[in-house]
């Protein structure tokens, strides 16, 4: 007989008619586990004795585990698995069988239709058994060996700051995660990125490297790895991995294929998960003035100012626009033998022979202000100022020039004359900056044509190259294609276009009289400055760049005619909105040639609050998914212009796009078709013709099992 609050394995091997089952003494509360243990110690059987009674009980059969299908793990998240011990053995479109050890339990069996989209079909398996198997398939660790056979991995070394040997990082330890922190590292360095972005989204993790300026979706993970990725660069950078709801900022040095970089980390807490971004700096990468490619009218005026030896020098510009590399390469040219040089910087970002550098360290009162007032106590000849933030350095370093010395630095200033606003902003007297500032260097960066797909324009220009030639009064020489070698954006490299201001006895004059801005750029200008407008169109003119990236740098007029921003093709559109959606509403792009299944999916998922976009074609598919992070691709199988097939091969063996949900539409009902899709990388797939009922609850269940 069978008491109240026995357990359900008590009933089942009771009516098996097991020995010493009559005996049985098992509680209802206890853990399923224990239960199963205490069950198999008191009849003398094995766990797998026992799932062979419990499936005959439920007229089921037991589950055999080895031969799960990879492919069944994608319909169900690891958090129901785990909370339900519950393991995804076989799909067959309709159903989802599950192994279980608790056939009784009604609430696994609707989660997992819920997250499936499915109707579950039990089979019977041992506790420990479907643990093991869910931690096999579940584990962070398996999902970063998947995303690793697609990016290989790189060979980064950790490098100590107090010894120049080489740690390896194998000595540290060679999980998964550290293969595949040292593989993101490595690949951008490969790209020439400036800076990597490690980017939480509501669903995903998104890596995105800084190349010429412009961010690149290089690699999208599970949230879990993005996590762990992240701790893995605190833990190098030697900040609090236990600390995620304050910014923090570190630093380290890494060698790659023998040559050492420095990596600046900064951390910020967003919604429910830490943005990491890594600044690459090549400790070995610094040039001379004639390297960098300044103008050659512009970069003779600059030397003859550097030939002084008092006043003040400036470069200006937004962050990343070369500043400091300029400043560098003069630096190299004048610090010669005879000459004591010494800088002060925040932080160092170059080691350079014969230099004194100091970095900032505001927690022991090393400002710029009074490293300034010490370097003044050592003799120096060139001083080198990181920035003038302040007013006191601002004092410090107008001082340090009227004292006999020729000091560089930058400034935050849009443009070159920005430099005599700026220092009149923070309380420098006018007669002080006509004396002291003896030129003023606005730069930035401007992406140089693809040398390798390039191709020179005829007579025939597109809309856009003649809207832009209207706009600004160039003919465009080249057009950027796109090509393997410059991943096909059709840019490689990057060049400097500037604005050089060299003062001037009328400029002079308008700055102690207290002239307008304007009237002082009139003065300038007509006194020989060229600005950064006719800069980066002289490179225009010479064939290195376009149009379109004028406008992107520089802006459509530089005296702000308030014209109509520029039409863009699909793929420019695409990659200027890159960044991913920051709300929880996913994006999904229907792909599919037939207009009527387009209108059918897009008004469901409308109706359901996502942001759907639309593809006729493979091709253009592809265009837009290499553009942006969508959450869910509804792809077709049949399309002209590359079909659905091709797409997905090339979603999957591209790291960018390799963690982006997949459901196919396809009109086979062949199992083993469909088999072949999922095992080709489909998270799901559906029959045709499109039932709207099932497609919604196929894309929710897809987007909660990702979620999970």
């Amino acid at each position: 007989m069978i008491t109240q609050g026995q357990h359900w394995l008590v009933r089942v091997v009771r009516q098996a008619k097991l020995q010493g089952a009559d005996a049985l003494d098992v509680k209802s509360d206890l853990p399923l586990t224990i239960a199963w243990q205490r069950v198999c110690a008191l009849c003398s059987i094995d766990t797998d004795t026992l799932a062979a009674v419990v499936a005959s009980a439920f007229r089921t059969t037991t589950a055999n585990l080895s031969a799960a299908e990879p492919t069944a793990t994608k319909l169900l998240p690891a958090s129901i698995a785990r909370k339900h011990m519950v393991f995804p053995i076989r799909d067959r479109e309709r159903y989802l069988v599950i192994a279980t050890a608790n056939p009784t339990d009604p609430d696994a069996e609707s989660a997992v239709g819920f997250a499936s989209g499915r109707m579950p079909q039990l089979e019977i398996a041992p506790p420990e058994a479907i643990e093991r198997a869910i931690e096999a398939a579940y584990s962070v660790d398996g999902a970063v060996e998947s995303i690793l056979r697609l990016v290989g991995e790189g060979d980064v070394r950790l490098v100590s700051d107090t010894e120049a040997e080489k740690v390896s990082l194998d000595e540290i330890g060679s999980p998964p995660v550290v293969r595949l922190t040292n593989a993101i590292i490595s690949e951008a360095i490969r790209q020439g990125a400036s800076d990597i972005h490690l980017q939480p989204t509501p669903n995903i993790g998104v890596v995105r490297n800084r190349v010429d300026g412009v961010l690149r979706n290089t690699m999208q993970v599970p949230l879990p790895v993005m996590t762990r990725v992240i701790s893995r660069i605190k833990i190098l950078s030697k900040l609090d991995i236990t600390e995620h709801m304050r910014p923090q900022d570190g630093s380290m040095r890494v060698a790659i294929s023998d040559r050492n970089y420095d990596l600046r980390v900064s951390t910020v807490p967003t919604r429910g998960a830490e943005k990491c971004v890594i600044r690459i700096l090549d400790t070995q990468a610094s040039k001379t003035l004639s390297e960098i490619g300044l103008p050659a009218r512009e970069l003779e005026l600059l030397r003859k100012q550097l030939k002084r030896r008092d006043g003040i020098v400036v470069v200006s510009g937004p962050t990343g626009s070369g500043k400091t590399t300029t400043l560098y390469a003069a630096l190299g040219e004048i610090a010669t033998e005879d000459l004591n040089a010494m800088t002060v910087e925040d932080p160092v970002e170059y080691e350079l022979a014969g230099l004194t550098q100091i970095p900032i360290e505001s927690k022991r009162g090393v400002t710029f202000a009074s490293a300034l007032r010490a370097i003044l106590r050592q003799d120096p000849d060139v001083i080198f100022v990181g920035e003038i933030r302040d007013a006191e350095t601002a004092d410090v370093t107008i001082q340090a020039s009227l004292t006999g010395h020729l000091v560089l630095t930058t400034l935050h200033t849009n443009d070159a004359l920005g430099a005599i606003r700026r220092l009149s902003d923070l309380g420098v007297d006018p007669a002080a900056i006509t004396q002291t500032l003896r030129a003023s260097l606005a730069q930035r960066l401007i992406r140089r044509v693809c040398p390798d797909c390039a191709k020179p324009i005829g007579a025939q220009l597109t809309t856009e190259e003649n809207r832009l030639e209207q706009e600004f009064g160039t003919r465009p020489t080249v057009r950027a294609i796109g090509c393997d070698r410059c991943a096909d954006t059709g840019y490689r490299g990057r060049l400097p276009v500037v604005e050089l201001f060299v003062m001037s006895p009328e400029v002079e004059r308008l700055v102690l009289a207290g002239a307008a801005s304007t009237d002082v750029s009139v003065a300038a200008i007509a006194g020989g400055m060229r600005t950064l407008r006719d800069s980066a169109l002289e490179r225009v003119r010479a064939g290195e760049t376009t149009l379109e990236e004028v406008e992107r740098v520089v802006g459509e007029k530089a005296e702000g005619d308030g014209s109509e921003p520029a039409k863009t093709s699909i793929a420019t559109t695409a990659a200027a909105s890159a960044k991913p959606e920051e709300d929880a509403s996913p994006s999904v792009l229907v792909v599919d040639d037939d207009s009527a299944n387009r209108l059918i999916a897009r008004a469901l998922l409308d109706r359901a609050g996502y942001k759907v976009v639309e593809a006729e074609n493979g091709e253009q598919a592809w265009e837009l998914i290499s553009a942006r992070p969508f959450h869910l691709v509804v792809l077709d199988l049949d399309m002209p212009r590359m079909g659905g097939r091709e797409v997905l091969k090339k979603m999957r063996s591209t790291p960018a796009t390799s963690s982006i949900l997949v459901i196919v539409l396809t009109g086979t009902s062949d199992p083993e078709s469909e088999m072949e899709l999922l095992e080709q990388g489909a998270d799901d797939y559906m029959r045709k013709p499109m039932d709207p009922n099932r497609f919604l609850s196929r894309v929710k269940a897809a987007l909660r099992r990702a979620q999970g």
